[in-house]
């Protein structure tokens, strides 16, 4: 690059906006990133000294020699000396650092590809820009509105079945259907994005939940249309769980906002049973008057997301990724290649599997293992979602501090050893601690897993991959809890406790082939430098 000399202090403003531009395209082997005080040191140099003279390239060789060798910053020496290392270039550095050698791949995200999880230069918080605050707040809501809406079906179910006088088999189809629609979801949501950008995500997965509670409200003469509307539930789910969580997931300390969205579905989770059986039972109500809750809750939210995200249009996507500068959008083809997005998924199929397994089969355990009233056993399968929640919340600010890779190993063991107990133990005492602490140690995986799945990809494919590995976590929660109940009708509900074991060894398994190793940071690593998964230990040194 030809030097381009900036003279005396009239040209100050021009030579910090080229520096910034600068030092994200250049850095050396004796810098662990590029500072932006470099330049303003050496701006700093040119209002004190008018009369000096210097390049950026300079600046940058300058840089070097006194990262290298501890010396005398530069306006601190004399003139003459000034001179003489402004004369300097890079083959002058030794064999270390020449011009072949000063340009590192993989040192900082190029100009064309947007910044890594971890670049706070460009990293927007959750309160800035002050609108994100307000983004923020609205995606909170909806996963509160999510899990409202898929903890009550459980509840209602009691209520639906001899509504329509059906049996389990068909009444558990309203689990298998909402997998349909994240899967539709999974596939269109880049397209939306490009398209119509975030504020049709805010509109369309409101506006597709909506119908479908105004035709659960309608309850109609066949059972058959229950599925369909569910299937729509799942396709609004769909649209913004992948798209706010690789949202909220590209944001700075992404454990911790994860893991405050993911509290809130938990806490909607919560709720959502205790209004729909009270509505019922106490209050009473048909099972379908809870969806008129439902549909209020949705027109609020329609109109608070949309509102929110009124300005983040597909030009803006667009131009955040850089599409249409000389770089496409990544082909679905490409990010169905790359093994970390399976990998990722295969391991959220078998936790959320494990969490659906445990939340649905934990009530029969303990009443016919444990022999507990059912009251205590459904103050048990609460006290588990409780846990969870609270475990979201919580070790969200812990997994981050030590990493995610290490800290979701730390959460499998502890939760194995709580699984062995809990089975072992015939105690009602013993498994109520065990189930409490299982969720809590169990809650921070799906969101520490999102943001694992960030810091590994480019940016521009996260709202595709999180889609997809949503979509098939949402299989799992169909599979496996049915598998369940299929064995449990030879050898009793007791086969809960090894099925769940075995899974969790599966996804310990799953989780530790990925790349990156078990250091912080060796994730952000592991895709600077193209590691392959199984390339464990790498980057853990």
């Amino acid at each position: 690059m030809a030097p381009m000399f900036f003279i005396r202090g009239g040209w100050l403003q021009a030579l910090h906006a080229h520096g910034h531009n600068y030092r994200r395209r250049c850095c050396v082997r004796y810098q662990k990133s590029c500072r932006p005080r470099i330049f303003h040191s050496h701006a700093h140099a040119l209002y004190t000294d008018p009369s000096s003279v210097v390049s950026v390239h300079d600046i940058l060789i300058q840089e070097v020699v006194m990262s290298g060798s501890q010396s005398t910053a530069w306006w601190q020496k004399p003139e003459d000396q000034r001179v003489a290392d402004g004369n300097k270039t890079s083959s002058d550095l030794g064999p270390e650092v020449n011009e072949e050698t000063a340009l590192l791949p993989g040192t900082l995200p190029s100009e064309d590809e947007p910044a890594s999880g971890n670049d706070h230069d460009d990293q927007e918080s959750w309160n800035e820009p002050r609108i994100n605050a307000y983004r923020f707040a609205s995606v909170i809501f909806t996963l509160f509105n999510l899990g409202l809406n898929d903890a009550c079906i459980g509840a209602l179910i009691p209520y639906i079945q001899p509504y329509y006088g059906i049996n389990y088999t068909v009444v558990s189809t309203l689990f298998v259907v909402p997998f349909v629609g994240y899967l539709i979801a999974a596939l269109a949501n880049s397209w939306i994005h490009l398209n119509i950008g975030q504020r049709g995500i805010a509109f369309c997965g409101p506006v597709c939940r909506l119908i479908s509670f105004i035709a659960m409200a309608s309850h109609p003469k066949q059972f058959a249309y229950l599925p369909i509307a569910m299937a729509l539930t799942g396709l609004g789910n769909g649209f913004n769980d992948s798209a706010w969580n690789a949202w909220v997931g590209n944001l700075r300390n992404q454990n911790e906002l994860l893991g405050l969205i993911h509290g809130a579905y938990g806490l909607g989770g919560i709720v959502g049973p205790l209004i729909a059986s009270a509505m019922v039972t106490k209050l009473g109500y048909q099972w379908y008057e809870y969806f008129y809750v439902m549909i209020g809750v949705s027109v609020l939210e329609i109109v608070w997301n949309t509102a929110s995200f009124w300005t983040a249009t597909a030009a803006e996507y667009r131009r955040r990724h850089k599409f249409g500068e000389g770089k496409e959008p990544t082909s679905t083809r490409e990010i169905l290649s790359s093994p970390v997005p399976w990998i990722v998924s295969a391991f959220l199929f078998g936790y959320v599997g494990i969490e659906v397994c445990l939340g649905g089969w934990i009530p029969s355990f303990m009443i016919e293992v444990r022999h507990s009233d059912k009251f205590l056993a459904g103050v048990v399968v609460t006290l588990f979602w409780a846990g969870l929640t609270l475990g979201r919340v919580v070790l969200g600010f812990v997994t981050g501090r030590i990493g995610e890779k290490l800290a979701i190993v730390i959460y499998l063991t502890i939760c194995v050893v709580l699984e062995i107990l809990y089975w072992a133990i015939p105690s009602l005492e013993v498994a109520i601690v065990c189930v409490i602490f299982m969720g809590f140690f169990l809650g921070p995986l799906f969101p520490a897993a999102i943001v694992t799945m960030t810091k590994l990809l480019p940016a521009d494919q996260h709202v595709a991959t999180i889609g997809l590995s949503a979509a098939i976590g949402g299989g799992g929660a169909a599979v496996f809890p049915f598998l369940v109940g299929l064995i449990a009708e030879d050898v009793g509900v007791q086969v809960l406790q090894p099925f769940v074991l075995v899974l969790m060894g599966v996804i310990m398994v799953l989780w530790v082939v990925l790349p990156g190793g078990f250091r912080k940071g060796g994730l952000e690593q592991a895709r600077r430098e193209g590691l392959r998964i199984g390339d464990v230990f790498r980057g853990s040194t």
